[in-house]
């Protein structure tokens, strides 16, 4: 199940957003040995106390599986502030319509849902599902994100394959970088939907979500 939690709700969702930074810190420092700052087992960076609004996937058993941070390009963010060198000099996305979506990642390690289609997981395309019905639902047009080759597959697997890329691929560390970039659109959630056979809502109802806060 999905919630969305923003600077508006924020305050009534405490320890999912206690979870959904320790899942960060496991899975991009302990997993992945991504350079990033880890605090008491949780990972956060600037960009975080910036108002996005993270997309959180949570199981019947009320553990964090899966979690996603979409942020307007207005202001700062990474795209702009810490990966600018992808964009080969062009000037970054500014609009409301158009947000960026980083920091997405599944619990491995926790039995789930099972896998939707070609090892895709059903997290994978819940957390997909409830990030573009969200942004569909706040006006969001587009959406820019920081992916490695690995994740252009999943994407394109899965449904989601980016309609076009910004600048070109760029070595970052152990991997390639490049920036893709996806519709907010009804078609692209129905693919999604299609490939993974989710056909119910993916938001947790009101009933469910007060247990967790």
């Amino acid at each position: 199940m999905i919630v969305i939690i923003d600077s508006l709700n924020a305050h009534e969702y405490p320890d999912l957003l206690d979870k959904m930074h320790q899942l960060r810190a496991r899975v991009f420092s302990d997993r992945l040995g991504w350079d990033v700052q880890v605090i008491n087992g949780r990972e956060r960076d600037a960009f975080d106390d910036m108002d996005p609004a993270h997309v959180v996937s949570v199981d019947d058993d009320g553990r964090v599986v899966g979690c996603m941070r979409l942020l307007q390009t207005t202001g700062p963010h990474m795209l702009s502030d810490v990966f600018s060198c992808l964009l080969d000099g062009e000037p970054p996305i500014r609009s409301a319509l158009v947000w960026e979506a980083t920091r997405f990642c599944v619990d491995t390690s926790l039995p789930g849902r099972g896998i939707a289609r070609n090892s895709i997981s059903y997290v994978t395309s819940e957390v997909m599902i409830g990030a573009f019905e969200f942004g569909l639902s706040a006006g969001i047009t587009d959406a820019v994100a920081v992916i490695d080759p690995v994740m252009n597959r999943v994407m394109k697997r899965s449904g989601n394959a980016p309609y076009d890329y910004l600048g070109s691929p760029h070595a970052m560390g152990k991997v390639t970088a490049l920036a893709a970039l996806m519709d907010c659109s009804e078609q692209r959630i129905a693919s999604i939907r299609a490939f993974s056979g989710i056909r119910h809502d993916v938001f947790a109802p009101h009933v469910v979500e007060e247990t967790w806060r």
